[in-house]
């Protein structure tokens, strides 16, 4: 994103242009971000033997999913549509693990068909797995009894979350994979999302080598990852080169005292395709009440509920006059739903200072690359926008824009 002849720009194309050939609201993403992302990461593990996975319920679009795979990018798949997709994508069903929770017996059975490894994360699922493929091998999911992310339904490790097996429950794990001749040989783990916080990251890491060290047969070990980005302009990124010092010191350790070689496994998430992603959305409304002075626009949390759900901070700008004499406002968005507000904070609505903007501006609320389009909703009925790469001055459709139509396509009446 750049300030180019006084508008906002997206890949050297303003977002006035965008819109007007792609229409409002529109998700707009410069792949040159995802890519230098990707390669700063992987560059900043020195381990030979990482394998990075994508986990694209973060941004599932299959031009996203080419673009990371021609990296060499793995791919984490939480469901077996996320599968398919990755499968359509071009990924091999070897460079795909599938950490499903509460997995279904159609949903096991179809991972093995397609050869799809599947990281199981409690013990009555390891009893269903093992009493139908005894003698396979297994990747097991740890709960490490520690958990970090940006809010608390993001917390994916300790005593309140329901993902994995519980690590002090490792001696039933033992002897459940005993009884079925499983061989354990991949431990997965994952604290949480949207974390900033190195020493809590490589504490739990520390945690699941210690426990991998207990099974002999471990050949693969996948410490998760789900590494933030600085969403608000308070909050400080995390030092890349510095987490993946620490990593690759410390998991070399861990392998020099295996006789087999080891695979690190790390899952960066939205830290490839938060900042690459943008929501276009036009001003439609302007109105003021005793409190506040709205800006009303055309998008909702149809299209980016992080506001609506976690409170979630999203810079806004106005793309159409980004040098305007900032003003005190609310942007609200088009859902029937008082609680439809861009600048909601974690206490209610909060008001922002943005470039005071006219009806037919152009909003760009920023940092939409993950968990925008792939937790939307055609809620109210509201068709979801179309997805545009924008890359040297010049764009590309990536999904249609949805139409009326595609409402009711699968209804039967």
């Amino acid at each position: 994103m750049e300030i180019i002849n006084h508008k906002v720009s997206l890949g050297n194309i303003s977002s006035e242009s965008l819109v007007g050939k792609y229409g409002s609201p529109l998700f707009v993403y410069e792949p040159e971000q995802i890519i230098s992302r990707y390669q700063k990461f992987k560059n900043a593990i020195k381990y030979p033997h990482t394998q990075i996975y994508y986990a694209c319920k973060a941004n599932s679009n299959i031009s996203i999913m080419k673009l990371l795979k021609k990296e060499g990018c793995y791919i984490d798949a939480v469901s077996t549509g996320e599968i398919y997709t990755a499968l359509k994508a071009g990924f091999s069903s070897f460079n795909i693990l599938y950490t499903g929770d509460n997995i279904t017996d159609d949903e096991m059975f179809y991972c093995v068909d397609k050869n799809i490894r599947i990281n199981i994360g409690s013990l009555s699922l390891l009893e269903r797995y093992g009493n139908r493929f005894r003698g396979t091998d297994v990747t097991v999911r740890i709960n490490p009894n520690i958990g970090s992310g940006h809010h608390s339904h993001c917390i994916t490790g300790g005593p309140e979350s329901k993902f994995g097996i519980y690590i002090h429950d490792i001696d039933e794990l033992k002897k459940i994979a005993s009884n079925y001749r499983l061989r354990i040989r991949g431990i997965h783990s994952h604290i949480g999302s949207g974390i900033l916080d190195i020493p809590l990251y490589l504490e739990a890491m520390g945690i699941i080598l210690d426990c991998a060290s207990q099974f002999e047969e471990v050949n693969f070990v996948d410490i998760g990852g789900g590494l933030g980005v600085p969403y608000h302009h308070k909050e400080e990124p995390i030092d890349i080169e510095i987490l993946g010092e620490n990593i690759t010191k410390k998991f070399q350790n861990f392998a020099d005292k295996r006789d087999e070689k080891i695979t690190l496994a790390l899952e960066p998430g939205r830290f490839l395709v938060a900042e690459a992603g943008f929501l276009l959305t036009k001003v439609v409304s302007i109105k003021k009440t005793p409190k506040y002075k709205f800006l009303g626009v055309d998008s909702g949390f149809n299209h980016l509920p992080r506001p609506f759900i976690y409170g979630s901070y999203h810079r806004i700008l106005n793309a159409s006059r980004p040098e305007a004499e900032p003003e005190e406002i609310v942007v609200s968005g088009n859902i029937c739903e008082s609680g439809d507000i861009f600048t909601q904070g974690k206490e209610g609505i909060e008001t922002r200072y943005i470039p005071k903007a006219r009806e037919g501006d152009i909003l760009c609320i920023c940092n939409a690359g993950a968990y925008g389009y792939s937790m939307s909703s055609n809620y109210n009925n509201r068709p979801r926008p179309a997805e545009v790469f924008a890359e040297n001055g010049k764009d590309k459709l990536i999904r249609k824009r949805e139409t009326f139509e595609d409402l009711i396509s699968n209804q039967v009446y």
